[in-house]
């Protein structure tokens, strides 16, 4: 039994000191959106924004180490793969390599994930939006398919400055190593 207490003190000191661990959980600017039919960034909102967006909502449970390190971490992970506050930014390939991605992910129920949809219920997709989101997908990737300029000859993306560019660039070389 006086095994059982040292461990649970141990348990409690640790947890304590982890508190005093900085996470970085801020938003950084928006640059610029997709642009997506109401109903699909409607879905896109509530259930992608969170992790691939600079409009995460940082929920109580995110200031509690070590939940707010896996909070941090997911985030940083899922804005560096797709972030749609950085639409613009991602060039052009990147988004049609997204755009390919996006309906195998999203329609085979991997995004988003189960864990995220866990602590989020009211993240899990019904069928219709999984549905639009997937269509939309696939018009884009379409688009892109036949365009350098994409679907309905709007723009797929431009870089908002030259470091932009560049950050998108080292991004699609990194994907490209991997």
């Amino acid at each position: 039994m006086k095994k059982v207490r040292i461990g649970l003190l141990v348990l409690v000191a640790a947890l304590a000191l982890a508190q005093a661990i900085p996470v970085d959980r801020t938003n950084p600017p928006v640059e610029s959106q997709v642009q997506a039919p109401p109903p699909v960034l409607a879905a896109l909102k509530k259930s992608c924004w969170d992790c691939h967006s600079n409009e995460t909502v940082w929920g109580w449970h995110t200031t509690i180490a070590p939940i707010s390190w896996l909070a941090a971490h997911d985030v940083n992970e899922g804005r560096a793969e797709l972030n749609f506050s950085r639409w613009t930014a991602l060039g052009a390939r990147r988004i049609a390599k997204l755009a390919r991605e996006i309906p195998e992910e999203v329609g085979e129920g991997e995004m988003p994930p189960l864990l995220y949809v866990l602590a989020h219920p009211s993240a899990k997709l019904a069928e219709p939006e999984r549905a639009a989101i997937v269509g939309w997908a696939k018009t884009l990737a379409a688009g892109a398919a036949e365009s350098p300029r994409g679907a309905g000859g709007a723009p797929l993306a431009q870089p908002a400055s030259r470091g932009d560019a560049h950050e998108a660039g080292e991004h699609e070389e990194h994907e490209h190593r991997r």
